[in-house]
């Protein structure tokens, strides 16, 4: 299934939607057409668990398409916010997690050309997370190497307390993509949540696509564009630490709980890696898409004065 939270107008509340086709199924409503309580959130359908999504699915396969009045709604007519429009926690962060990103970040970020032994883990806090479409903010007065990094994002369903790589994936809620910007001239004596970590530079979505759709996570093509010009494509097989043992790393020392996002890394082609550099301005778009989930595309704005 590919989930989704969405207004149905600017003035209306958030909603956890199905998209069916070009339709966006609302889901509490589709519950009390069939007669069952359903989550009007992501994160409260990620807390049902998998009792809740077998409902869900019931459902669905019930109406069989024939929704009454208000129940769907064509999915041009709605605004995709985030999938998870404010996360419980810090985004879990990877860095050079492709061999050929460390190569390239190596020679222009003057991080070490071995490649990890353990997953390189930092933070990104809930509010850097914005939805589909939505401004990312250059801010001149901090930065002039705003970059750009496309990641599958995991996210959690159940939790995850010391596990095995191999019972890694069954905490696996779904997956979604993320753009991770990074203001590269941000660095602090090699700490990086201030450059990941600001407002905007967490763009998410458009949907969660359930892990029992994405069987294998490492088969996954992933792409960004800048402007329409390619900048980045590689495949989720090349991460160096695959998604199964990322969580089994972090789980040693940090329990994931349902709704926790890992954003698995990314791979070369950055604009710190090229020659000559290349950095993101205001009037720029940028677009990412991972295969089988889906594509997310942001303007980059000049930060507005509070």
């Amino acid at each position: 299934m590919k989930l989704v939270t969405y207004r149905a107008s600017v003035e209306a509340a958030a909603k956890l939607g199905v998209m069916d086709g070009d339709l966006v199924v609302d889901v509490a409503r589709l519950g009390a057409m069939m007669g069952e309580d359903l989550p009007d959130s992501m994160l409260a359908l990620i807390d049902a668990g998998r009792p809740g999504l077998a409902t869900l699915k019931a459902c669905l396969e019930g109406a069989e398409g024939d929704y009454t009045t208000g129940v769907a709604t064509d999915l041009a007519n709605v605004t995709l916010l985030a999938p998870i429009p404010r996360p419980r926690k810090n985004i879990f962060g990877i860095g050079l997690n492709y061999v050929e990103h460390v190569a390239e970040s190596a020679a222009s970020l003057d991080t070490s050309k071995d490649l990890p032994k353990q997953p390189v883990i930092f933070s990104k806090p809930p509010t850097t997370i914005i939805g589909p479409g939505c401004a990312i903010e250059h801010n001149a007065k901090i930065t002039q190497q705003l970059d750009w990094e496309v990641e599958l994002a995991v996210i959690i369903g159940t939790t995850a307390r010391r596990v095995t790589r191999e019972n890694a994936l069954n905490h696996v809620f779904g997956y979604s993509v993320m753009i991770d910007i990074s203001a590269r001239d941000n660095r602090r004596a090699g700490q990086w949540i201030f450059s990941k970590g600001q407002d905007t530079y967490a763009p998410f979505g458009p949907c969660i696509i359930t892990a029992d759709d994405i069987p294998d996570p490492q088969t996954l093509d992933l792409w960004l564009t800048v402007n329409g010009v390619e900048k980045q494509r590689s495949n989720t097989r090349h991460m160096l630490f695959k998604v199964d043992t990322l969580i089994a790393d972090i789980s040693a020392g940090i329990t994931l709980e349902p709704g926790d996002i890992i954003a698995s890394g990314t791979p070369e082609g950055v604009g710190a890696g090229r020659t000559p550099q290349e950095w993101l301005w205001p009037g720029d778009v940028v677009v990412a898409t991972v295969e089988g989930i889906g594509t997310i595309r942001h303007p980059i704005v000049n930060a507005t004065p509070d």
